[in-house]
Parts: structure tokens; C-alpha cells; sequence
């Protein structure tokens, strides 16, 4: 499956807002929605993007190096 520009669009909203709830706002879907696609990223290309910590998430290495591209 190829990575989609709205799953990259998702991506960018939770990295600028660290937070899916934000994020979920700002690109009108819901939560489990951006969590989902997040996730579905990750699977694709085999590695985590986002480090979670309760209601904050941040960029892991992978994530540092995939966001300039996004």
C-alpha cells in the first residue's frame, strides 16, 4: 500500500500540535480516525514516528527524519 498524501498530512498535524486531539480538530476528523492513520503509517514503513506519553506524543528519530519530507 502506498503512503497517501492525507496520511502525511495527518502526520504534520500531530507532530505541529503534539497531540491527537489537536490535531483531530484542526483536520476535522475524529481522534480514533488520526490515531488509526498514525498507526497505519507506521506499519508501512516499519517503524514508530511518535513517542506517547499520556496526552502528549512527540516525534521519535524516525519521525525527526520522515517530517522535512512530509
Amino acid at each position: 500500500m502506498a503512503i497517501t498524501f492525507r496520511q502525511l498530512e495527518i502526520f504534520i498535524a500531530v507532530a505541529e500540535t503534539q497531540q491527537v486531539t489537536r490535531a483531530s480538530k484542526k483536520l476535522l476528523l475524529t481522534q480514533s480516525a488520526v490515531s488509526f492513520r498514525i498507526r497505519q503509517l507506521e506499519q508501512q514503513l516499519g517503524v514508530s514516528l511518535f513517542a506517547r506519553h499520556r496526552n502528549n506524543i512527540r516525534l521519535t528519530a524516525s519521525g525527526e527524519r520522515l517530517l522535512p519530507y512530509a
